[in-house]
């Protein structure tokens, strides 16, 4: 009996949500100061402000991303520089140790 009582009770609660959503719709486009041709045009506004915004942040992002790229470039450079280096001095120490053994 627990889970009708609560299927019902989720059942009210959406219904009473979307019915509140329609009345709210409703009474705001009644009760709206502006006309409807007002209202799109400042909604195409915010909308061409939002697309602006967005726009500018994707640039900011990018430029953020390429130099984090450049970065990493130059970082894995300078560690490839230092293992070639350690490369070539393991390779020179090895090679004495060699002749020093053998001679």
């Amino acid at each position: 009996m627990d889970n009708h009582d609560a299927r019902c009770s989720s059942q009210a609660v959406a219904l009473a949500f979307l019915g509140g959503a329609i009345a709210g719709a409703v009474a705001g486009i009644l009760l709206a100061p502006k006309s409807g041709e007002e209202t799109r045009r400042e909604l195409r506004g915010y909308a061409r402000k939002a697309e602006e915004e967005l726009i500018e942040r994707a640039k900011e992002a990018r430029e953020a991303l390429d130099e984090m790229i450049e970065r990493g470039k130059h970082f894995v450079a300078e560690k490839r520089a230092d293992v070639d280096a350690a490369v070539t001095a393991g390779k020179e120490a090895m090679k004495e140790k060699m002749d020093k053994c053998c001679s």
